[in-house]
């Protein structure tokens, strides 16, 4: 099922997405409810096959909502290509292949489908990723690799906004990304329950992944092309701590153009594949799951905050006597 969290004649409602022959229509619940309710209370596919026994409205006529607010947003790097791409092709560092890194994403920055994107404040170089995020589905913790995948509620659509000049800057401190990473992450257009997809024996799912920026498609890849399948993840974010539902777990950029980033890593001049800019639309199509678009418009000003001061470094045994 496409479950969509959505904004109907002003109100926040669940429904499920069917699309009869091209005509895609949305099914509510007739109960004022969020998608992390349901998780929380296990019931997202009894809810959604209520819903479907409720009338149809049209999709146009609502306003799609990012499927959920998450508790958390883990996001990794698990596709050794971007990984290479992004480092300007100077090699993968062993500790890529211990264990799916991540790290914490900003849950408060969380888009919808039919929200704009500002560009971050003091950002000149703006990029998309093109990611999918898995969204648990139950509590697990120290949860076993092949059981991973049984947590799993759903997939959906991740474009993690990044601030490429911010993020460069902050992460020469040995810490990040911080601001890089702060001011938007997009999910949508809804999230498709795990019953749709079949993994293959190792864990992956053979989905088809394309980016396009205005219309021009710069970037296509496999989501099996991941170094864990999402089994995996959930086990490595598990791992002496909970993951809860709601919690989103990002695969990481996909390969082959997942952003420009490793566009301009692999030779790509930004002539040729400038930074996003206000205008830019960015369309995500994920087989299986659907299509997300984004517009990217100004941001705001930086305020300023002063740089460090640097201290003398006196101790306390240093100081006079009063």
């Amino acid at each position: 099922m496409k479950i969509a969290s959505v904004l109907h004649e002003g109100s926040h409602r669940v429904g499920v997405v069917v699309d009869d022959g091209g005509d895609q229509r949305v099914h509510l619940l007739d109960r004022s409810v969020t998608v992390l309710e349901l998780l929380q209370a296990g019931a997202l596919l009894d809810a959604g096959r209520d819903a479907l026994s409720a009338p149809a409205v049209a999709l146009d006529a609502v306003r799609l909502l990012a499927p959920l607010q998450p508790p958390t947003v883990r996001d990794f790097v698990a596709f050794e290509e971007h990984v290479e791409g992004m480092r300007n092709l100077a090699g993968i560092p062993e500790a890529w292949y211990d264990a799916p890194t991540f790290y914490f994403s900003n849950p408060y920055a969380t888009l919808g489908p039919a929200d704009d994107v500002p560009v971050p404040p003091g950002c000149t170089v703006l990029d998309f990723e093109l990611e999918i995020g898995a969204v648990v589905g139950r509590t697990g913790r120290d949860v076993a690799p092949a059981d991973g995948w049984s947590h799993v509620a759903g997939l959906t659509i991740l474009n993690d906004w990044s601030a490429r000049d911010l993020q460069s800057r902050e992460m020469q401190v040995g810490l990040g990304p911080a601001k890089g990473k702060d001011t938007a992450t997009t999910l949508g257009p809804w999230l498709v329950t795990a019953d749709e997809f079949a993994p293959d024996p190792e864990g992956f799912l053979d989905l088809a992944m394309t980016a396009a920026v205005d219309g021009t498609v710069v970037g296509e890849d496999l989501l099996s092309n991941m170094g864990w399948p999402f089994g995996d993840l959930v086990a490595y974010a598990s791992r002496g701590t909970e993951v809860r539902p709601g919690d989103v777990l990002g695969s990481g950029t996909c390969g082959h153009g997942g952003c420009l980033g490793e566009l301009w890593g692999r030779g790509t001049s930004r002539d040729e594949r400038p930074p996003l800019a206000p205008g830019s639309e960015v369309t995500l199509t994920v087989e299986g799951i659907g299509t997300l678009t984004s517009r990217v418009v100004p941001g705001t000003d930086p305020v300023p905050i002063p740089g460090a001061r640097s201290r003398p470094r006196t101790r306390p045994g240093d100081r006079e006597p009063a």
